[in-house]
């Protein structure tokens, strides 16, 4: 579905990411892992047209190249970012918020079952549908991102940083959501994550980046028994 080769990209005169290629299937969950600064939300950024990729970058999604498309044309591709630090409109409601999940006619059409589908698999969202977005907990607004994403019907959901200030019972609810979303529906996920063991328990493979390189890529369940990611990690 996904197919990234030699991704750079960077600000200004700061490279950040040499040369980054991965790619993701239809229905799979990949982790991208890695910690502070290691270009994981640069490339998140750069895949969705929010930062453009030097030359020789490509980005091809179900066989389009969308490389240095505006992030228009890669959100009508169907790939739906839930950004890092959530970015919700605070002042409106759980529902408003939701609502605008559904940024276009199809996605519109289907407002009503998709409303309720995230309704059963966040209840405290049906709950607190009338409540300010901004009045909700950290965990209750991270559910309201993910299914505002989930709303915008995507093809491959991207997920910056899920984890982040969180309780990890809520972590836990979110990543059950989003693996569900993957094996009922074959909606594609890159989880972008420094949860490294909750994340390589969710997904099917995982990609470990380190200063904007790809220094390890395997199954979940060998990464999670790889001595260096322990060590570099997991803190075995």
């Amino acid at each position: 579905m996904l197919k990234v080769e030699n991704l750079s990209a960077g600000y200004g005169a700061i490279r950040v990411l040499w040369g980054i290629s991965f790619d993701i299937a239809d229905g799979e969950v990949v982790a991208i892992l890695g910690g502070n600064g290691a270009g994981k939300s640069t490339m998140v950024r750069t895949v969705c047209g929010q930062i453009k990729a030097l030359a020789g970058s490509s980005v091809v999604f179900n066989g389009e190249n969308l490389t240095g498309c505006s992030t228009r044309k890669i959100l009508e591709a169907g790939i739906v970012q839930i950004p890092e630090g959530r970015q919700l409109f605070v002042g409106m409601t759980v529902y408003e918020n939701l609502e605008l999940g559904a940024f276009n006619k199809e996605t519109k059409k289907h407002l009503n079952d998709n409303l309720e589908m995230v309704y059963e698999w966040f209840p405290k969202l049906r709950e607190r549908s009338a409540q300010l977005a901004g009045t909700l907990s950290g965990g209750e607004q991270q559910m309201v991102a993910v299914a505002r994403g989930i709303i915008g019907m995507p093809k491959l959901l991207i997920l910056d940083e899920p984890s982040l200030g969180l309780a990890p019972n809520i972590v836990d609810q979110i990543l059950r959501v989003v693996k569900n979303l993957a094996r009922s529906q074959g909606i594609s996920v890159m989880l972008v994550e420094q949860d490294v063991h909750k994340a390589l328990k969710t997904s099917d493979r995982g990609y470990v980046i380190e200063n904007g390189n790809v220094v390890l890529l395997d199954t979940s369940q060998n990464l999670l028994n790889n001595d260096l990611v322990k060590k570099a990690y997991l803190g075995f």
